[in-house]
């Protein structure tokens, strides 16, 4: 759940970043945060995430408000959030069973756990037969998979895929925001952040378009032009 109440954002070099946004996402929702270059979608991305606090306003993720969120408290936020990056971030010389362990190894999960959720999350993302692969002897999309099993592995209840499909050919994005869709029916929470209209316009879901640092377009099922 997330909650942005007349929220500003400046950054030190004077770029006013968003100006004055009303934000509600349930959970279980799937939401497509669409917008230019420069239109604050990675702003939103970084308050939700605690990597930035608000200028002014008031904000609410998960359960922790952002009002009288303390240092120590970012860490226990971040574990209810899962994060696809569009470059993937895997370790290169771990296999694909160690980089999803690896999520669950920093948050200081047992082996026992490991072992128990590790091939679930494989197996969901359609990668049990590549567990023992490294990243470098699988396709782009096949290495996006292992960074969603990796994002939901701590069963997270908002997953932020940012641009999780800027580098994957039409086919392979298909099947990443199809697997996206999937995950959200079995009842995580989905912010997608993209600029590919085909992808938006495919799917009848609701569409936040930020342009200027200010909502210009919230409606579910409709066409947005990115």
């Amino acid at each position: 759940m997330v909650r942005f109440a007349d929220v500003y954002k400046s950054y030190d070099n004077g770029t006013k970043a968003l100006k004055g946004i009303d934000l509600r996402i349930d959970d279980g929702e799937f939401v497509f945060l669409v917008g230019p270059s420069g239109s604050g979608k990675s702003t939103v991305v970084k308050l939700i995430t605690a990597e930035v606090r608000p200028t002014d306003g008031k904000m609410l993720v998960n359960g922790f408000n952002f009002s009288n969120l303390r240092t120590s408290q970012i860490p226990r936020l971040r574990r209810t959030l899962g994060v696809v990056f569009q470059d993937f971030r895997l370790i290169e010389n771990m296999t694909v069973y160690e980089n999803v362990a690896f999520a669950m190894r920093v948050i200081g999960e047992g082996s026992k756990r490991i072992r128990e959720r590790v091939p679930i999350m494989l197996e969901l993302v359609g990668l049990s037969h590549k567990a023992k692969r490294y990243p470098r002897e699988l396709s782009g999309g096949e290495q996006q998979r292992v960074s969603i099993a990796r994002a939901l592995v701590n069963n997270p209840r908002i997953i932020i895929a940012d641009e999780p499909t800027g580098n994957l050919d039409p086919t392979r994005s298909r099947e990443i925001m199809g697997l996206l869709k999937k995950i959200n029916e079995l009842g995580t929470t989905i912010i997608a952040v993209t600029h590919e209209s085909a992808i938006v316009n495919s799917f009848a879901k609701r569409v936040i378009a930020l342009d200027g640092g200010k909502i210009v377009h919230d409606g579910s099922g409709g066409y947005y032009q990115v």
